[in-house]
């Protein structure tokens, strides 16, 4: 099939946008040499390097013949989603020895989950922590031992954080080795049942965390489809995970297969052998367009508005809403998974999984075919699924031809909608992102008096005073990155869908952040400008009316520009001092806006002294 012609003009849209930065960035990692990294250090330098190795890896590590793996772990044992990555370096040292390489674990990372942290202080570190995971994959890389590298990462920050990591050294082939979903516990949509009743006043803090307690049960990523299954679809989709190996549930014979078979292909592709394959090259433009307009077409999660603009500059490739929104506009939505349905990730994974979803966009040219994978030449190759056979030989059978569960999952000619889960919508306040996937067409639109908040939790305050309108727009305001670092809003959703439920008409509009989680009622976020740095929204007042159109694009105050230019801007309340809050001040006062991917670091070669890459000691010795 053809490429879609608007995917073809976005591409060539970003490309040529990008040319300048691309350029650079891959003048930075071809800069690099491409021999074992080994070679370059000194006699002590690598001493140290294999010290701790047993015999038979030392003697390996001290040639230059064979490749070394550095795995980057962002394993701890209280995230349900991380916990499984303890074993995992185990098994990749075995399977590397066993096929004549070694491995070591160069470094982890912090993996803090925006579930815990929800409504509390410690969530206004959460976005920050992208860029510090960032930091510490080019930390744990810095060594310069390896040839190829694996990244045990899943969730929200995590992932996006170790891929801009991994794309500062871009000369190095990357392949990222998921965990997997928890098995299904007690559906999403019974639980959120419990926690509106908990935000109305009607259930107790036992049933809710009973509730709780029955989603989140095992080891895995919760099964809703958040930020952190988005990740999976979108590493899946531009060919830097195994084919189909984004939800198979740990703990299983799969899983494992899965992980030995990642660590021999990235032996396969390392800079010591003939099929080297860069992550720096891999990911190029048609590799972005393709990940958001997976992401549209499944109606994943809002963050990677932010998070993936991010990834992209960390390649040299410039992207922005509008090409988010026109290709939201090209691709057709063909999942509904909770919060835009009732199924979670098993189910969809059961009705066909990602592989059907790659194929049907690439049957309507809607996706990039001749992209280069860490497993192929061909997109088309991520079509398939991987299965043991009897004797446990793991090997990769087509998708399904149609869907299982066409609740859950269908072709592009029987889509849900036409157009895919995100709307760009702009005006006097600026710039925000809406997710529409979860919306009915009728509360696609709101005209309504404003409810100004500067705490997400006053919302329940107002609410238990009785003093809120039947119809409002709650605008919450100084909770962009540079105000408090962008934490998450989710405690305002379960109260604004009772509200909902009620029959009343509400609306969010907030220069802050939604969870993955979240799109039940109509909410314009990332605003930008954000109200700390000048942005209209410091100047509403509590009931001027606020438009907010997702079809037609349009947020506004609809109050005399006059008016507006006499009013003073609230100013910014004062923020705390504590959890952890004062260590990231640097990073508030430099951050870009959500638009630019709310980057507090650089990325762009321009904009350091020298390029990377390993040099020849001048001396051998410390």
């Amino acid at each position: 099939m053809n490429l879609h012609p608007r995917i073809q003009a976005i591409t060539q849209r970003i490309r040529e946008r990008s040319a300048p930065s691309r350029g650079r960035y891959l003048d930075a990692i071809a800069s690099v040499s491409r021999d074992p990294a080994r070679r370059h250090l000194s006699c002590g330098n690598l001493a140290h390097g294999f010290a701790a190795s047993d015999p038979e890896a030392k003697a390996r590590l001290r040639g230059d013949t064979t490749p070394n793996l550095g795995i980057v772990s962002a394993y701890n044992d209280m995230l349900s989603a991380h916990q499984p990555f303890e074993s995992y370096p185990a098994l990749i040292r075995a399977t590397a020895l066993a096929a004549g390489a070694t491995a070591q674990v160069a470094g982890g990372v912090p993996a803090m989950c925006d579930g815990i942290t929800q409504g509390q202080p410690g969530m206004e570190l959460s976005l920050f922590s992208r860029d510090v995971i960032a930091q510490a994959t080019a930390v744990s890389l810095s060594h310069a031992m390896f040839d190829s590298t694996l990244y045990l990462g899943v969730c929200d920050k995590i992932v996006p954080g170790m891929l801009i990591g991994a794309l500062s050294f871009g000369h190095l082939p990357a392949i990222f080795v998921p965990a997997g979903p928890m098995p299904s516990g007690i559906s999403n949509q019974a639980k959120a049942k419990v926690r509106e009743r908990y935000a109305a006043g009607q259930a107790t803090r036992d049933e809710l965390l009973q509730a709780e307690a029955e989603s989140y049960h095992a080891p895995g990523t919760c099964t809703f489809y958040g930020t952190a299954n988005s990740n999976q679809l979108l590493l899946e989709v531009m060919g830097l995970l195994l084919p189909g190996s984004a939800f198979v549930n740990p703990g299983t014979r799969l899983r494992d297969a899965l992980t030995r078979a990642a660590t021999l292909r990235a032996l396969e592709i390392s800079t010591l052998g003939g099929d080297c394959r860069p992550l720096g090259e891999l990911v190029d433009e048609r590799a972005i367009v393709n990940a958001l307009a997976v992401l549209l077409a499944t109606g994943g999660s809002t963050n990677h508005s932010i998070h993936w603009v991010a990834v992209a500059r960390a390649a040299g490739i410039v992207i922005d809403w509008d090409d988010i929104h026109e290709l939201s506009d090209t691709v057709p939505l063909l999942v509904r998974m909770y919060p835009n349905g009732d199924a979670d990730v098993n189910r969809f994974d059961a009705a066909g999984g990602i592989g059907l979803v790659i194929r049907e966009l690439l049957d309507a040219g809607l996706l990039h075919a001749d992209v280069r994978t860490i497993f192929g030449d061909h997109l088309r190759d991520y079509t398939r699924r991987p299965m043991l056979d009897a004797t446990e030989r793991l090997s990769w059978h087509e998708s399904p031809a149609t869907s299982l569960d066409n609740e859950v999952l269908r072709g592009v000619e029987h889509a849900f909608e036409p157009h895919g889960g995100l709307r760009r919508v702009q005006g006097n306040l600026g710039r925000a992102l809406v997710k529409i996937s979860a919306l009915k067409p009728e509360q696609r639109r709101i005209r309504a008096p404003a409810v100004v908040l500067h705490d997400q939790h006053e919302l329940a305050r107002r609410h238990r005073a009785g003093t809120l309108p039947t119809d409002f727009v709650a605008v919450l305001r100084f909770q962009g990155p540079h105000a408090n670092g962008m934490p998450e809003l989710h405690s305002l959703t379960p109260l604004l869908g009772h509200l909902q439920n009620q029959g009343r008409r509400v609306a969010l509009v907030t220069d802050g952040r939604l969870s993955g989680a979240s799109g039940k009622t109509l909410s314009a976020i990332h605003l930008t400008p954000e109200a700390a740095r000048g942005g209209l929204l410091a100047k509403v007042h509590d009931g001027d009316e606020v438009m907010l159109d997702a079809e037609a694009g349009l947020l506004s105050l609809e109050v005399d520009e006059a008016v507006l230019a006499a009013r003073a801007p609230t100013p910014a309340p004062r923020g705390g001092c504590d959890v952890g809050r004062r260590l990231f001040g640097h990073n508030r006062s430099q951050v870009l806006d959500a638009e630019h991917g709310a980057l507090s670091i650089t990325i762009d070669p321009a904009d350091c002294d020298s390029a990377p890459g390993p040099r020849r000691n001048a001396t051998d010795g410390h």
